[in-house]
């Protein structure tokens, strides 16, 4: 009895060790990683893949040619904090900012501009306006505005309108002249001129060798 006994328990063992020998090789078999697993399969529109250059940047005189003064104005209440801009308004931490535009850096009599300031050459022009209030540290290195700057094109566009209506009359920059399309009915390229005449020109020719009837 206890032969018997110990015959099925060396059966039941060595079928235990086929049994996990199997489930190591058919998982070293089969086993495999997720094709394509932790990255993107294909590009979604939209969605920033990190490759490539942003969109184009708009030319300002663009965008003023569409601004609107009324929503620069809303915008200058950021501004109010330390500037006013009502003709014969008092200098606060900053100038007052009434007829600015157009007029030389550091203009305003007894205000204490920076030496960084008064030292950019040239007056307030749209350009320099513009580079001026996205960021007045990397306009003027070494300013006292601590402005962070207005980091929306559109918005800047709007403030500028808002300014020049202040006081100053600038003109706005001519808008960039869009490409020109090909007119239609334009003549065919000088290519395309000599090919139309070949065939002409061969018939001519055949024309002129033929024996007269």
């Amino acid at each position: 009895m206890a032969d018997r006994n110990n015959t099925i328990a060396g059966w039941a063992l060595a079928a235990g060790i086929v049994a996990l020998g199997s489930s190591i090789v058919f998982g070293k078999i089969f086993h495999g990683e997720v094709p394509g697993e932790g990255k993107q399969g294909y590009v979604i529109q939209g969605v920033e893949s990190g490759e490539g250059g942003g969109a184009a940047e708009v030319p300002l005189a663009t965008l003023l040619a569409t601004a609107d003064p009324a929503k620069g104005e809303a915008i200058f209440a950021k501004c109010k904090a330390c500037h006013t801009i009502e003709q014969g308004g008092a200098n606060g931490v900053g100038p007052n900012l009434w007829a600015s535009m157009g007029k030389p850096h550091g203009h305003v009599p007894g205000f204490a501009y920076s030496d960084a300031l008064k030292s950019v050459p040239g007056n307030w022009d749209w350009e320099g306006m513009d580079k001026w209030l996205a960021n007045p540290k990397k306009y003027a290195p070494g300013t006292k505005m601590s402005f962070a700057g207005l980091g929306n094109p559109e918005e800047r566009a709007a403030l500028l309108l808002y300014l020049n209506s202040m006081g100053s009359n600038l003109p706005l920059p001519a808008a960039p002249a869009a490409e020109a399309a090909p007119a239609e009915g334009a003549a065919p390229a000088e290519g395309g001129d000599a090919a139309a005449a070949a065939p002409a020109d061969a018939a001519a020719k055949e024309a002129a060798a033929a024996p007269a009837k």
